[in-house]
């Protein structure tokens, strides 16, 4: 084998007795026929290929895509998306109007900033989803060996498999398509597949092929090999397969044992031959997957409405435009003989058709008073998100040092959406975990051992620690209570005892899969320990009762084990550890390697396989039945422990009370728990059981599945107690923290696995999502048959009425403390996403503080996603790591990939990417929260500046007789947003912090004010827009009184249009730039220079400008040197009308900040005036102020703790008030 590893030829069948047991070869089958209805009616013709790319077969190719555009549908898709937004159909519909005579502006100064805006936009979507195309022609262009012809193979690409085509998969490599398995490496035709891209498992699934084509081991025995396959058409369903395979004139059943589905991987095999059956699309895993959707933020949807406000705003002063401007016409233009109002080709100003005239008027009016609604707005606010996704790129704090990646905005369009998420929604393996079990502690014979705490207990103890603290500070009299409890215990009020010396933090522990530390059984201590038989049969219990198969290092010299699950593999391992080592499987034996034994020396020993009875998520345990070197017949059992306790003999509960109190010490740490019985057997009475078993194995019917499962449970009874393991399923480095605060965010979490609701539920619990004392309510149809239409109906009613006594028991709870968490398995969920009880569910899941689905195929993670975004109309984000998590991902408003071990298929579907899920705490908390104040701001500024550009412009026209003159030089209004606005706003919207990264991640609750969108609701744009016009009304208006007969010059001249024009657009750029100023909150050299020196470069451009010719700068010329800086009353008037304009917002602000501050202004003062630093007391009040109430995290369960302990202190008190 490569890589120095050697591995024995096993016929693994002898080992399963549900899963992988065959009929025998000459059992007559009762039925093979399909279904006779539609869904069934996919043929395939085996080893054919070319038949099936005619019709009326014509079976997709086997090419994917996971693009939003082609070739072809690129410019019309993405023009559509343009113009969704409706400034863009405004903008367009004003450049078509710009190429008539009508027009105020030339065609090229309106359609030019469109194209531009439009171009740069598109041009972006296409580089992201030229991004995707790479990635699916990296798996497209894959490589796999097919049958060519005459038993000779051949390479080939992906994109090339038919449908039909005979492929060989060799070790660790993926399946390119859905294949009926044919044969392995394996003499009997097993093979282990990984399916961690599907399900999120990572546990091996054992697959077997039919014994008629077992001996198609070999490439020259598909020369002549011919077969039909009838079965299901696709379907998304992963779980389930019906069809059946013609061959060599007989009939023979397919199931999913058989199915090997795209995208999982072959482990520990050699190689296998396999048929496609599915292609493409066709495939199970496509079938799961969604198209990807087009996002748009929750803020730029709202950007619509207010572009459509002031797109009214707009219609409703031209339309009093013109109006004014026929009405004018009618009676005023007969005596303006310079009109020439009787040229019957002047429309314009025929006094004969006034209505005609104000209906041209109108469109000059809707084109003149487009600066109401900016176009640069969308490319300002595009610069600005690219720039923030620069700055979450380059994030070092989100850096994995791993992997060697940084977090990546995989597109901008969604940064201010970060700051608004409700609703967390989670994978499981890969995402909160990192596939590896550990074991941690265990408890023999009654005795305790392992003093290693997990991460769970050592976070947690930390949480409570600075609580205790907190609450100490707060108790004055807390030393008399001291007094008074002299006599209560120290261990009632230590802090669960989980706190080590070392923190936590030990380095010394470098064997995966072991991190236990006990010197008592560590270097073959227990030799010294009582009860020294029970704990050497614990060792025996680990190292033997498993299917795993060891694989030597030559290298090294050590084994590694491939495991069905990676609990067997943490067993193993620790087995070896303490001097248990299994070294080798036959056919009918596995070998043990003590290293330990009494006499010194390393001892090989074997034991004989009778019978194994293996774990299923019906049985919750497993059973090996072996001899051993002395003869005698040992029954060694793992499982549950409600399992195991339940079959205990009268005599064998000497430890249960023990081990039933250490058990629940472990899971209230977050540890995955089994229990280890075993019991003796008289070679009597394993003969007359195994000659029952053998019965029911060569049973035939539809009852030899229960057959088998009573007489497994009659063997399985009267065991002795052994102990219990407890491993801890290692989180990613910081998953409880991360948790815990985003809970105190005020965000809810839901995890959504493919793993059996046990392994949920304890990842629940190591996550903080479950707690002990939190109620569960678990709805299952797993127990249920819904073969039948009336037990499907039957089933949805059990459902239904599970999740209406869980609501009726949520709403008659009376405990203000009292937590619920929801878990529901994968065919529960089947029937609770259905049209008629899905909003119920959905109802039921909010009530709950947590919710964990399991068992879910991923077009259910992507149906629960949708119904939670849909439902709640709340902001969801959604993570994951595997292929299967791609629908999650882009059925939420935010989709985030790990870029972990599973590939980069989620990477690739998601908006934003991170190594690690801790690192979803900064980017939400922090970056999140700034991106949405950021653009929030950004957006009413950007409204409100372009409000008083705007309507001074209406103003005037009306102040005017509605002529359609501008007061403003043409190179003005064209310079307002391009140069001299444009630098402030952006940086407001790229570097403006309300408080520091750190003080966003001290106080969560800060990130509350993005999800009650308290910066961007109706109040505050309204009230942006009524500074806007107020501003408007005090620049125009103050501007008129003040030089309408004033004397401007020194001789006594009063000012014309231009000067006039030029002071009024003088005072805007002042007003706008101070105005800025006052919204911000962080300055840095930066905002100073953009700000001011925006001010700066309005004198700058208005100098420059006046010193062209007359011709090109018209009556601006030497406007500033020889008219306005020499005049007094320009400076006093700019200065006058900025105050004027700013005193209402700076009197808002003043009078909020010290009556009804926000949290941000109070930690803005407390920074200010450093009490962070010179009162340490108040800082930690508003720390503990600021989480939202949460009951899950570790602060639920600190919480949770802590009324306990106070419980307690109060019962002590009262009772040592009275005299004994």
């Amino acid at each position: 084998m490569t890589r120095g590893r050697i591995r024995a030829r096993l016929r693994r069948s002898s080992l399963y007795t549900f899963s992988c047991l065959r009929p025998n070869e000459n059992e007559t089958l009762e039925s093979t026929s399909l279904p006779d209805r539609p869904g069934y009616s996919r043929i395939v013709y085996c080893n054919q290929p070319l038949v099936h790319q005619k019709r009326p077969l014509r079976y997709p190719s086997n090419y994917i895509s996971t693009t939003k555009y082609n070739i072809l549908t690129f410019l019309p898709k993405a023009l559509f998306e343009q113009f969704r937004r409706a400034a863009n159909i405004y903008f367009l519909l004003a450049a078509i109007l710009s190429l008539t005579s009508i027009s105020p502006f030339s065609a090229v100064s309106m359609i030019a900033p469109l194209a531009i805006v439009v171009g740069l936009t598109m041009a972006k979507e296409a580089v992201e989803d030229w991004r995707r195309f790479i990635q699916d022609m990296k798996v497209n262009n894959r490589k796999v060996n097919v049958h060519k012809e005459g038993g000779v193979f051949g390479y080939k690409s992906w994109r090339d498999i038919r449908v039909g085509d005979v492929v060989k998969v060799d070790k660790d490599q993926f399946f390119p398509a859905d294949l009926l398995l044919l044969s392995s490496s394996y003499e009997d035709g097993i093979c282990y597949v990984e399916t961690m891209n599907l399900d999120g498992e990572t546990n091996l699934k054992v697959k077997r092929s039919l014994e008629v084509s077992l001996f198609l081991d070999d490439d020259a025995t598909f020369k002549d090999f011919k077969g039909i396959i009838k079965c299901e058409d696709p379907n998304s369903s992963l779980y389930t397969f019906v069809g059946n395979l013609e061959y060599d004139r007989q009939i023979y059943p397919l199931d999913p044992s058989q199915i090997l589905l795209r995208d999982s991987k072959l482990r520990n095999t050699a190689y296998v031959f396999g048929v496609v059956i599915f292609t493409g699309h066709d495939t199970k895993v496509m079938q799961n997957a969604t198209e990807s959707p087009s996002k748009r933020s929750s803020v730029e949807r709202k950007m619509d409405y207010i572009i459509y406000i002031l797109f009214s705003a707009l219609v409703f002063i031209s339309v009093i435009s013109s109006v004014g401007f026929a009405v004018k016409t009618r009676y005023a233009t007969p005596n303006q003989w310079y009109l020439q109002p009787n040229d019957p080709k002047n429309k314009l100003y025929n006094p004969h058709q006034p209505a005609l005239s104000g209906l041209f008027h109108l469109v000059t009016a809707l084109i003149l008073y487009g600066y109401l609604i900016p176009i640069s707005l969308y490319v300002s606010i595009e610069f600005v998100k690219f720039l923030q996704a620069i700055f979450i790129n380059q994030d070092m704090h989100m850096y994995d040092e791993d992997s060697g990646t940084c977090a990546e905005a995989r597109t901008s369009n969604l940064n201010e959406e970060l700051g608004q998420v409700e609703t967390i929604l989670s994978d499981k393996t890969g995402t909160l975990t990192c596939n590896q079990m550990d074991f941690l502690k265990c408890s023999i014979s009654g005795t305790a051992y392992g003093t290693r705490n997990s991460e769970v207990e050592i976070a947690a103890a930390k949480q409570m620690a600075m609580d205790l603290e907190e609450h100490n500070s707060k108790m004055p009299n807390f030393h008399q209570m001291e007094k008074i409890n002299s006599g209560f215990e120290a261990s009632e009020i230590e802090l669960e005892t989980v706190i080590t010396s070392k923190d936590g933090k030990d380095d010394k522990h470098l064997i995966k899969g072991f991190s236990f530390e006990d010197s008592r059984l560590t270097d073959g201590n227990w030799l010294n320990e009582p009860n020294l038989e029970t704990i050497i049969l614990f060792f025996r219990i680990l190292a033997i009762c498993h299917t795993a198969i060891p694989e030597l290092d030559e290298e090294t010299g050590s084994f590694s084990y491939e495991a069905e699950s990676p609990d067997e593999a943490a067993f193993l391992v620790a087995a070896r550890e303490f001097g248990f080592e299994f070294c080798k499987r036959t056919q009918s034996s596995v070998v043990v390697r003590q290293r330990y034994p009494l006499f010194g020396q390393p001892v090989d020993r074997e034991y004989k396989i009778l019978t194994l009875l293996d774990f299923t998520s019906k049985r919750k345990r497993m059973s090996v039945i072996v001899r051993d070197e002395d003869g005698e017949i040992l029954l060694l059992c793992k499982g549950a422990d409600s399992i195991i306790f339940d079959r205990l003999s009268k005599n064998g509960k000497m430890y249960l009370e023990a081990t039933t109190r250490h058990l629940n010490e472990y899971g209230d740490a977050g540890l995955r728990t089994l229990a280890l019985a075993y019991k003796r057997l008289e070679e009597t009475e394993f003969t007359a059981w195994n000659n029952e078993f053998q019965k029911a194995k060569s049973s035939i019917g539809s009852d030899r599945e229960a057959m088998l499962e009573r007489v497994s449970d009659m063997m399985e009874r009267d065991l002795i107690l052994v102990g219990a393991t407890a491993v801890e399923d290692k989180l990613q480095k910081g998953v409880p923290q991360c948790i815990d605060k985003l809970a105190q965010a005020g965000l809810k979490i839901w995890v959504l696995t493919g793993d059996k609701m046990e392994t949920a539920i304890n990842i629940g619990f190591a996550c903080s999502l479950l707690r002990q004392g939190m109620k569960q309510i678990c709805i299952s149809a797993s127990h249920m048959d819904a073969s039948a239409q009336d037990s499907k109906e039957a089933v949805k009613e059990n459902i239904l009425m599970q999740i209406t006594n869980a609501s009726q028991m949520i709403k008659l709870e009376k405990d203000p403390h009292a937590a619920f968490a929801l878990i529901i398995d994968g065919k529960g969920l089947t029937y609770a996403l259905e049209d008629d009880m899905k909003h119920q569910f959905l109802e039921l899941a909010v009530d709950c503080a947590s919710v964990i689905c399991c068992r879910v195929s991923p077009k259910q993670k992507a149906l629960v996603t949708r119904l939670v975004k849909e439902g709640t109309r709340k902001t969801t984000l959604a993570i994951g790591d595997g292929a299967n998590d791609v629908g999650m991902i882009q059925e939420a408003d935010i989709g985030v990939g790990i870029s972990g071990a599973e590939g980069m298929q989620a990477v690739m579907a998601s908006d934003f990417a991170i190594a690690q899920f801790q690192f979803l705490e900064r980017l939400l908390l922090i970056h999140g929260h700034w991106c949405y104040k950021r653009i929030a701001q950004m957006i009413c500024y950007f409204f409100y500046k372009n409000i008083v550009f705007g309507l001074t412009l209406f103003y005037f026209e009306a102040f005017a007789g509605f002529s359609g003159q501008s007061i403003y030089d043409d190179w003005y209004s064209l310079s307002f947003n391009v140069i001299l606005t444009s630098l402030p706003v952006i940086s407001l919207g790229v570097f403006e912090q309300d408080v520091s990264s750190d003080v966003c991640l001290e106080f969560p609750a800060l990130y509350q004010q993005g999800t009650r969108n308290l910066f961007f609701d109706w109040q505050r744009i309204f009230g942006w827009m009524g500074n806007g016009l107020y501003s408007s009304l005090i620049i125009f208006f103050l501007n008129i009184i003040i030089f309408y007969d004033q004397a401007f010059r020194a001789d006594g001249q009063t000012a014309d249009m231009s000067a006039v024009g030029t002071v009024m657009f003088t005072c805007i750029i002042w007003a706008v730039n101070c105005q800025i100023a006052l919204t911000m909150s962080h300055f840095t050299w930066i905002q100073h220079l953009f700000v001011w020196g925006s001010v700066a470069m309005w004198y700058l451009f208005l100098f420059l400008y006046g010193t062209l010719s007359p011709t090109t700068s018209g009556n601006a010329y030497q406007l500033l040197v020889e008219a306005l800086a020499p005049a007094p009353i320009y400076w006093t008037t700019t200065l006058l009308v900025t105050v004027a304009c700013n005193l209402p917002y700076f009197a808002h602000i003043s009078f909020q900040r010290s009556f009804n501050p926000l949290d941000h202004h109070i930690i803005q003062e407390i920074k200010y005036y450093k009490k962070d630093v010179e009162d340490e007391f108040m800082w930690s009040r508003e720390r503990s102020k600021a989480r939202q109430k949460t009951k899950i995290g570790f602060t639920a369960r600190v919480e949770a703790k802590m009324r306990h302990l106070k419980a307690k202190l109060q019962k002590k008190q009262s009772s040592s008030s009275y005299p004994s």
